[in-house]
């Protein structure tokens, strides 16, 4: 643990926060409040059926500009958070190991994780905004998107209230593929037509996201014995079949999207 806390320091020391970084501390508020999730979540649900019921008679809005200042926003943001998150956790890496990153919380009481990991749990409310896009531009809403933004937002407020250590990969990862996915949504808004190619390779990394996190939670299991180690059984648990849902959803996005198309094409032209 002596260990863990000279890491910790030393880590802060060489990936010095920004003054922003070292605003009002959050948290204390954000774990007090952390059930406030799922009266958001329902809400969340039920203003989708409301939405679509709304939108029956009506004519798609265009709404294309809102669409492109909303995915650039979001593709900054998760650009920046991705820069300082991958460049933090990659430090911590190094210096102590993947166990490091795993098990120990003392890297959560640093400025840059305890900023970034606020901000990011107020952007996965934010996120939900998505949905109304979709809905008032009448395009098809899919289970994986309105499953995956719900249950994302509460996994992250159950982790953040746990304070734990795993739940860094969870947010640096997520960071990662949001950065590339709201600049292909810029894109898209905006007519410009980016290659299919950058589409396959968003939800690849998704997959890969679903199963380097199965990975990190199992590993943290194995670990949870050693001394300083932190998990709880309760976290492992839905952490495990979060991402087993996830893994199992996108896996089957990628395989209707991408190989049946080509599939029923080859078949055509035979």
């Amino acid at each position: 643990v002596v260990t863990a806390m000279n890491i910790s320091h030393e880590v802060e020391q060489l990936f010095q926060p920004y003054d922003f970084e070292r605003s009002q501390d959050m948290r204390p508020f954000l774990e007090e409040y952390w059930a406030t999730c799922f009266p958001i979540v329902l809400i969340y649900l039920l203003l989708i059926i409301v939405g679509q019921n709304y939108m029956k008679a009506r004519k798609g809005f265009n709404l294309q500009r809102p669409l492109i200042l909303w995915s650039f926003c979001l593709a900054i943001f998760s650009i920046l958070g991705a820069v300082r998150m991958w460049g933090f956790m990659g430090a911590v890496l190094l210096r102590g190991g993947l166990k490091q990153t795993v098990c120990f919380v003392n890297f959560l009481d640093t400025s840059t994780i305890k900023f970034w990991s606020c901000i990011f749990l107020l952007s996965k409310i934010i996120e939900l905004g998505d949905t109304a896009f979709i809905i008032l531009r009448k395009r098809p809403l899919i289970f994986v998107h309105w499953y995956h933004h719900s249950t994302v937002l509460m996994y992250t407020s159950f982790g953040y209230k746990n304070k734990v250590p795993a739940g860094g990969w969870f947010m640096t990862m997520n960071f990662g593929v949001h950065a590339i996915m709201y600049t292909y949504y810029t894109l898209k808004a905006a007519s410009v037509k980016p290659p299919k190619l950058l589409a396959m390779l968003i939800t690849s990394l998704q997959i890969l996201q679903m199963l380097l996190g199965a990975i990190i939670g199992l590993l943290t299991y194995i670990w949870r014995q050693e001394q300083g180690c932190y998990t709880t059984v309760e976290h492992f648990f839905w952490s495990f079949i979060l991402y087993a849902t996830y893994f199992i959803l996108f896996a089957h996005f990628f395989r209707q999207t991408y190989i049946r198309p080509k599939v029923k094409a080859k078949t055509k032209s035979q």
